[in-house]
């Protein structure tokens, strides 16, 4: 924030001990207006100075009210309270200042991450099983990180790693031979499929001769048999029809889309390196790599079959991104579910000599539920994506239908708030949580939800074109002292245009989306107080100018912070 900087650069010429990072890292944002802007504790001091922290607070209050002190920072002024110093910054000066800066393009951009590539694995979903809810956590997570992580300068590849190898294929294609309808695949691919497979297991509950016939199938797949192959190619090209049209909806693109077969070559070497280090094991005909001394189970490398695993495919795919796509960090958007699986992998790599195993990172998020239940694909529990999102946008359409719009805007309008409903719905908790799925919830125009802030954005917009009508635009500002004008109001709404790029280089560091979802709620909150409360398009040229430039700036933060997370700012609702 630049208000944090200047609080830094005042207060460090005056402490002893400290330099500028750890006076920055020691700074608060007090929880009321009245205590100030910036508010710097005094506790750490009062050792090294062998001073009360509140005397401590009284001398740089003095200090920093001196003509030396924070006169060299201009608009500052300090006050002492207990054992804090708490900075007020004044509107006149730094208004200016914030707001233009929030104006410029790059805003809220760094390059804190230039000259390092992350490679960002995410949505990966199945072959042949329908793209449900479940698959729309990683694949928004990984998209919004991914846009958070280019904002800070790093070089992102996008990798979708679709699975497409794996016993599964086999006992499919086994459903396929016993009990497969081509008409009926040729009409519905996907649902058929997910009807095949959910007959499988509900069969091999009585016929446990199922399961070898999948694992037949599968070892036939692994050993070229062209019958297999063939099979294989046909789920594989109907699934990605399926879920590519479900990607241009969400409007999320990847680098590289490479299914586990890909890495089919690739996993003898690895293989083979493992038992030339010593590291394979047998167990149960098995071939295993022991981890007792990280604490992990044995990670399965080699069915008794001789077939491949998760594991397996893995261990290739990470040594891949780092020696062919150069990755400088590793990122998984996987569900918390599969964390003993990467903490496994990784433990292998490091066995395996592999030092940069230390910048592969998980990166888990709860289940999400519809009507409180966990889904399943084997049990057919499954609520396809596709449909939720033409229900959200039916009913962003319905309501968007009895407002002004133009009857070709409502569409367009309706798909922007129902998507985006969804995806900043998933968005705006820790992606730690879980979701219980709600629809209704997301689309709500009031509260925590994307249509709220998408409909500030809107009544920006409207204020801005207001203004420009009246030949009035943010631009016309020349006096800086107007902005006094702003109140108590427009001052909250600049300090969270001010927070904003502290927000998105916090998501980096702690790959978390909903620190940027969550200061834009902030954000908008703030500008509908000051909406509610203040004037906006007043008689005096000079005073509308400024809120209109205030107006501009909460826009551009809603609009840039909307679009790293991957939702679109209609202008008009």
């Amino acid at each position: 924030m630049r208000i944090l900087e200047a609080a830094a650069d005042a207060i460090t010429p005056l402490v002893s001990g400290l330099n500028r990072g750890d006076v920055l890292a020691l700074l608060e944002l007090p929880p009321r207006p009245e205590m100030g802007d910036v508010a710097f504790p005094c506790f750490t001091l009062a050792k090294t100075l062998r001073k009360a922290p509140s005397a401590i607070a009284t001398d740089l209050e003095n200090g920093l009210n001196m003509p030396n002190g924070a006169a060299s920072v201009e608009g500052i002024r300090s006050e002492a309270l207990g054992p804090y110093v708490n900075l007020f910054f004044e509107p006149r000066i730094w208004g200016p200042r914030i707001a233009s800066d929030a104006l410029k393009p790059e805003y809220g951009c760094s390059q804190i991450g230039r000259g390092q590539r992350v490679v960002i694995d995410s949505s990966s979903p199945n072959i042949a099983k329908p793209f449900g809810v479940g698959h729309l956590r990683s694949t928004v997570i990984g998209a919004a990180l991914a846009n958070l992580y280019a904002a800070c300068g790093w070089d992102v590849v996008k990798v979708n790693h679709i699975g497409d190898w794996g016993t599964q294929f086999g006992k499919l294609m086994e459903a396929y031979q016993r009990w497969g309808d081509d008409v009926k695949l040729a009409a519905e691919p996907i649902r058929e499929s997910l009807r095949l497979y959910v007959r499988f297991h509900e069969e091999a509950k009585h016929d446990p001769s199922l399961e070898d016939a999948g694992r037949d199938w599968f070892r036939r797949l692994e050993q070229g048999d062209l019958e297999a192959e063939r099979l294989w190619s046909y789920f594989v090209g109907v699934s990605m029809e399926e879920f590519d049209r479900v990607y241009a909806r969400l409007g999320v693109k990847f680098d590289h889309v490479l299914g586990e077969s890909f890495y089919n070559d690739k996993m003898s070497p690895v293989v083979d390196e493992l038992r030339d280090k010593g590291l394979l094991e047998e167990s149960d005909g098995a071939q295993v790599v022991r981890l007792e001394e990280e604490g992990l189970p044995p990670c399965l490398v080699l069915k008794s079959d001789g077939t491949t695993i998760y594991p397996t495919r893995d261990l290739a795919t990470a040594i891949y991104r780092k020696t062919v796509m150069g990755a400088d960090r590793l990122l998984y958007v996987v569900g918390a579910e599969q964390t003993l699986h990467f903490n496994q992998v990784f433990a292998v790599l490091r066995r395996m000599g592999r030092e940069w195993a230390e910048s592969c990172e998980h990166v888990p998020f709860g289940l999400i539920k519809v009507q409180g239940k966990k889904m399943s694909t084997r049990k057919g529990k499954v609520v396809f994506l596709d449909e939720v999102l033409d229900e959200a946008v039916q009913k962003a359409q319905e309501v968007a239908s009895g407002g002004s719009l133009r009857p070709e805007e409502v569409i367009d309008v309706a798909k922007a708030v129902g998507i985006g409903a969804v995806i900043f719905g998933d968005l705006r908790g820790s992606r730690m949580s879980e979701i219980d799925f709600s629809l209704d919830e997301m689309l709500r125009f009031e509260g925590d939800t994307g249509p709220y802030v998408q409909y500030t954005y809107a009544r920006v917009a409207s204020l801005i074109e207001k203004g420009i009508v009246a030949g009035i635009t943010p631009l016309d500002l020349k006096e800086q002292n107007v902005f006094a004008s702003v109140g108590s109001n427009g001052w909250a709404c600049l300090k969270a245009v001010d927070g904003f790029p502290d927000a998105v280089r916090e998501a980096v560091q702690l790959i978390e989306p909903s620190v940027v979802a969550r200061h834009l709620l902030d954000t908008a909150k703030a500008f509908n107080r000051f909406y509610r409360s203040d004037r906006i398009l007043t008689n005096d040229p000079a005073e509308t100018a400024t809120k209109l430039q205030l107006t501009a700036a909460i826009g551009a933060v809603l609009r840039i912070g909307l679009g790293l997370l991957g939702v679109r700012a209609p202008e008009r609702m």
